[in-house]
């Protein structure tokens, strides 16, 4: 193929933008960094011979329907289960996505997110942003303690590792996890983690549970009501995995209920929808899906894609290809 037309659905950054001005002609860019929606998707595909989305954009099978142009997705991030990759392959879409190079950031937000929900640091912001704050006293806001405490990690991929490895050698947390493969210490660097066999020991056992397992139907509502139940009322859970592996109704009852004590949330079930009743809650922490979002990390992003991009038009296989 020479001089595909390329459409890329969001503003990227403007290093990378260059980039692709630079090395392909026929590059269409979504300068306004409006979704495109269903119905600009669906035109996406029968138009251009690659589509560059990213996580926010959804491609179910019905979109592949009928026959498409497109013969390359490149995904702007990780996660693909907002692709239906099965479709896309039936259509002979070869679909890419881009792990290894958000590893960090998204560990450093894990962190965030912990250290936010033990020491209540949200709600002390909005405190002091209300004008709120009537000064120094003993019992004010009193949060738990991080350090020592011990950490439970579901899913123990690259993120996994790295959150751990904060966890143990910067805070001295002792760490369990629970990974359907047994992963030893020459992956993730800590002697001492256990594995455990369910993560229902897992949720019972750690003060603060970190959340790791990519989306899938399989993993849909993995931590539900029971599995909520399971866990210490004291105890703190943080997701920066994908928003639909909590049960956002079980998870806001068992915040209401004092079931567990806190949470940390990066994604959500229904991006950018966030139910007021969780939003209502002064006992979580929210942020809008920043996992990856430092310059450094994005940048590499969107290089790790034109290199996929441009593996697959030299004929090679690309490197962090999905199907």
């Amino acid at each position: 193929m020479s001089g595909p037309s390329i459409v890329v659905t969001r503003r990227w950054p403007q290093a990378v933008e260059d980039q692709l001005r630079a090395r392909f002609r026929c590059v269409s860019l979504n300068e306004s960094d409006v979704p495109l929606g269903e119905a600009g998707l669906h035109a996406a595909l029968r138009e251009a011979d690659v589509v560059l989305p990213t996580v926010s954009d959804r491609l179910p099978a019905e979109l592949f329907e009928g026959g498409v142009r497109t013969v390359f997705l490149g995904n702007f991030g990780v996660g693909h289960n907002h692709i239906d990759v099965e479709a896309a392959s039936r259509a002979g879409v070869v679909v890419t996505n881009t792990p290894g190079v958000l590893t960090d950031a998204t560990a450093d937000t894990a962190m965030t997110l912990l250290l936010m929900a033990a020491r209540r640091a949200g709600e002390g912001e909005r405190e002091v942003r209300a004008g709120g704050w009537t000064g120094w006293r003993p019992t004010h806001m009193l949060g738990t303690h991080v350090t020592g405490r011990t950490l439970g990690v579901i899913g123990m991929g690259r993120i996994g590792c790295a959150v751990a490895r904060r966890a143990r050698f910067g805070f001295g947390m002792p760490i369990l996890y629970f990974d359907t493969q047994d992963v030893g210490p020459d992956r993730h660097g800590i002697p001492d983690a256990r594995r455990l066999d369910t993560v229902e020991e897992v949720l019972e056992s750690a003060d603060f549970v970190s959340l790791h397992m990519p989306g899938s139907a399989d993993n849909a509502h993995l931590v539900d009501a029971a599995r909520l139940s399971r866990m210490k009322p004291t105890a703190i859970l943080v997701n920066t995995a994908r928003g639909d592996v909590v049960d956002t109704d079980a998870l806001v009852k068992a915040l209401a209920s004092g079931t567990i004590a806190g949470a940390g949330l990066d994604v959500y079930e229904n991006e950018p929808d966030v139910p007021e009743a969780l939003r209502a809650l002064p006992n979580v922490v929210l942020l809008p899906h920043l996992g990856s979002a430092t310059v450094e990390t994005r940048v590499a992003m969107g290089m790790l894609v034109l290199e996929n991009l441009e593996a697959f038009l030299d004929g090679r296989e690309p490197p962090c290809r999905v199907c």
